[in-house]
């Protein structure tokens, strides 16, 4: 057997893995958007779950979704931004920087259920929040932080060293260089990361189960006061996400059509994670033609 020949056969070998791997996801996407979508409507979005009765919607979890999402980023976003610039931009090659690089492999490889544990002993107990967003959004900062890590510095590592130089050079300190020239310039795949992690954060289940609670209490959108537990803002009460109540009803729903319930939440939960991988291309691709002219 010559070169091409071998070539040709190995080259055709990875394109039947890589077909075989887009056909079960393509149809794994297409079992559920098709069971799914029939069951989305305006009043599916929009009303609460009822658990005895037929006819409920999922529009408090979807909500839970959100704003937990929201909380969660607001409290990660930073810290991953800071611990980025620095493994970036100041750290040296010690054993300090290889203490942190390995804490942040081994929360990037830690299981959702035991980053959830670990939010239940620490947040809903030892610190008494209980079953509530901020325990929840606490225990997904830690689920989030490694992913968040590692693309804010693979990010500002993919800044020319050219860009620092030229900021330097005009008498900026190192630190306006960094804030001012390499993150901007970053901003495109910083932003697309953020978008991505916010998509894994929104199908995050496991971790919920033990810190955010599996009830949702109704909701009094009148209600603005943060630390009444049918406020929408309060981040001291439970909130069951959209995602665990996929799973409470699978495991142990009481509603007469659970079924469609699930298969209804399920589509739409698939949809939003879709719809932050595709905004995710969409808008680092604007960004990076509109700062770089391209």
């Amino acid at each position: 057997m010559n070169a091409k020949k071998a070539d040709k056969i190995a080259t055709g070998i990875l394109y039947a893995i890589s077909g075989v791997i887009v056909l079960i996801l393509a149809a794994l996407l297409l079992y559920i958007l098709v069971r799914g979508i029939p069951h989305i409507s305006w009043d599916f979005l929009t009303k609460p779950s009822k658990a005895y009765q037929a006819g409920g919607g999922i529009g408090i979890q979807l909500f839970n979704s959100l704003y937990l999402l929201l909380i969660t980023m607001l409290i990660s976003f930073p810290i991953s931004l800071g611990a980025g610039i620095y493994l970036s931009e100041y750290a040296k090659k010690n054993w300090l920087t290889d203490v942190i690089r390995t804490s942040i492999e081994i929360l990037s490889s830690l299981p959702s259920v035991v980053v959830g544990l670990f939010g239940f002993l620490i947040f809903v107990v030892q610190m008494g929040y209980g079953f509530s967003i901020i325990s929840g959004a606490l225990a997904l900062t830690f689920f989030n932080l490694p992913l968040l890590t590692r693309n804010v510095e693979e990010s500002l590592k993919a800044v020319h060293y050219t860009q620092r130089e030229a900021g330097l050079s005009l008498g900026l300190s190192r630190w306006e260089t960094v804030l001012k020239v390499v993150v901007p310039e970053a901003l495109p795949g910083i932003l697309t990361g953020v978008i991505l992690s916010s998509g894994r954060i929104f199908g995050e289940a496991a971790a919920l189960i033990y810190t955010a609670g599996q009830s949702a209490p109704a909701l009094d959108f009148s209600n603005w006061n943060p630390l009444s537990v049918s406020s929408p803002i309060s981040i001291f009460r439970q909130a069951e996400t959209l995602a665990v109540h996929i799973w409470k009803i699978n495991t142990e729903g009481t509603m007469p059509d659970g079924a469609a319930v699930s298969a209804g939440a399920s589509a739409v939960l698939i949809l939003v994670v879709l719809l932050f991988n595709f905004g995710a291309r969409f808008i680092g691709n604007r960004l990076y033609k509109r700062m770089t002219s391209a």
